[in-house]
């Protein structure tokens, strides 16, 4: 049986929240299923106040029956739990953000993110933040941590778990409640057998370039469905797809974006990797390796946008951030002593980045040229570290 473990503290997303709700009217909080955000909505308002809707509980879906007659008398802050299952609310939050008294704020938490974020920014424009997050991060639980959340993943009940057998057991029923019951309560309609067969296959391209005729004449789709598929997963925010950078350089450009399994656990899950040595003698475990990196990345270091990079001639960047006008490359190496590669000098020359960080498993942080460094993946445990500028 998997218990459901205590929930660590989240300092620092607390803080992100209540900056954001100091400032907007409406904060938009997306993540996947079971990442915590409930538990950190439930750090702001108590589930039993009158100001609490969780839409998966059916009092509070019969309290907004009518919608604005149930919200707009709400004084301080209102929370209101799994908003995709009404994106109708919307308009009706930006007429209740517009009162002159701003006598209410609003903390919108969702675990889809397309046509949620889509529904928000076009009815609330001007009047909402949005903030997304994930399971745990090694800056929230330390460098010595790495190992197992790789391992595990940073669901928190899947991290958190008793044993190794108590965490698989927990992410085979996420996996397998996601599939059966929240996205058909999400409105979608593909069988849980079908999306299944699709996601496994997403697992055996982790790391790879996109190419949907493949997984699409396994399964007997059209292209096209095998697209909507991944658009579904990836609107579920269980898979990610890190869109191709495209710079003039006289060079012919990958224009197809990259694929990762979100969650390593969920990864290691999908490809049944149940023992880290199953996960350490398995062929894709470079891939997890370096999607899990590339999470940590995303997650904590500072960044506008990312992208992925490569070219038909070999070159290629896992991952390119832009903060400003200023533009990063990182490579994720599992690999005892990183060294430059072709690929890296090509992107220096070709892309004008401000420096380039190669995230290893190693403990010695190095440098290998004026502008490329060698970061061990455990500075990611301090939020901002991985472009010291100064230590090269």
């Amino acid at each position: 049986m998997v218990m459901w473990p205590p929930m660590l503290p989240r300092p620092d997303l607390l803080r992100r929240v209540r900056d954001s709700l100091g400032r907007a009217p409406v904060v938009v909080l997306t993540g996947p299923r079971q990442c915590g955000k409930t538990t950190l909505a439930r750090e702001f308002l108590s589930e039993d106040s009158p100001n609490y809707f969780d839409l998966e509980d059916p009092v509070s879906l019969a309290r907004l029956d009518e919608p604005k007659t149930a919200l707009a008398p709400l004084r301080g802050l209102v929370v209101i739990d799994e908003v995709q299952r009404r994106p109708d609310l919307f308009p009706i939050l930006r007429v209740l953000a517009d009162r002159r008294d701003k006598p209410a704020r609003f903390l919108i938490l969702g675990s889809a993110s397309g046509e949620l974020l889509r529904q928000s920014s076009e009815s609330l424009a001007g009047r909402v933040e949005h903030l997304t997050i994930t399971g745990f991060t090694l800056a929230e639980l330390g460098a010595e941590s790495v190992h197992t959340l790789w391992r595990r993943g940073g669901f928190p009940s899947s991290f958190l778990a008793r044993n190794e057998r108590d965490s698989v057991a927990w992410r085979k029923q996420f996996i397998q409640t996601l599939l059966e019951r929240d996205l058909p309560q999400w409105g979608v309609r593909v069988p849980a057998v079908a999306l299944m067969r699709f996601w496994t296959m997403v697992a055996h391209y982790h790391g790879q370039v996109w190419k949907a005729a493949d997984p699409a004449r396994a399964l007997g789709v059209s292209p096209g469905t095998a697209r909507r598929y991944l658009d579904l997963l990836t609107d579920a925010l269980v898979v990610r797809q890190l869109q191709p950078w495209h710079v003039n350089v006289g060079k012919r450009q990958v224009k197809s974006p990259k694929l990762y399994v979100r969650d390593s656990g969920l990864l290691h899950q999908l490809l049944g990797l149940g023992t880290e040595k199953a996960m350490l003698s398995h062929p894709k475990v470079g891939a997890s390796w370096e999607g899990f990196a590339i999470e940590q990345i995303l997650a904590e270091e500072p960044h506008d946008d990312a992208w992925s990079w490569g070219t038909y001639q070999g070159a290629e960047v896992d991952l390119l951030l832009r903060r400003g006008d200023r533009m990063y490359g990182v490579e994720c190496k599992r690999a005892d002593a990183p060294r430059m590669t072709p690929s890296i000098r090509t992107a220096l020359a070709d892309l004008g980045l401000e420096r380039v960080a190669i995230v290893y498993p190693g403990v010695k942080r190095f440098a290998l040229a004026d502008n490329v460094e060698a970061v061990p993946i455990t500075a990611l445990a301090r939020r901002g570290q991985l472009f010291d500028e100064g230590s090269a």
